[in-house]
């Protein structure tokens, strides 16, 4: 069964939204209104919408980081996450987690970095070497 995963959310600026999640993350919009937007997130829909955003915690005990939950996140091929992070750095935009190795060595190797979009929403990417160990334990 092939599926795509639909997330809404709220930004409060549906401009700085575009320059963002277009501009810097390379994410294709594909619809609109006044109060929404909708972009192709590396495959997934994402759709968001003016209002306040979720509220957040540091609370995600991961490896050793402490993660900001709820999140959104994408896991991406090790190059493509390479490319992401250079973008990203180059942007100025500051990391909550900055790319950096987790499970080095372990089952489930990955790259990682954690983000927060401009209305404050956080976004982990991660990297795998191999999709394979993405749920190796």
């Amino acid at each position: 069964m092939r599926s795509i995963f639909h997330l809404a959310y709220h930004v409060t600026d549906l401009e700085a939204a575009r320059r963002f999640y277009g501009g810097i993350l390379g994410c294709k919009e594909v619809r609109s209104t006044e109060t929404w937007v909708d972009f192709d997130f590396f495959g997934h829909q994402i759709s968001l919408h003016l209002g306040e955003p979720f509220a957040t915690t540091q609370t995600g005990k991961v490896g050793d980081h402490m993660v900001m939950m709820p999140h959104l996140g994408i896991v991406l091929a090790l190059d493509d996450w390479k490319a992401i992070a250079a973008r990203l750095e180059d942007a100025g935009v500051s990391f909550d987690i900055p790319p950096v190795i987790r499970f080095a060595g372990e089952p489930g190797e990955q790259r990682t970095m954690f983000f927060r979009d401009p209305s404050g929403n956080p976004i982990e990417i991660k990297g795998f070497a191999d999709f394979e160990s993405v749920f190796a334990s």
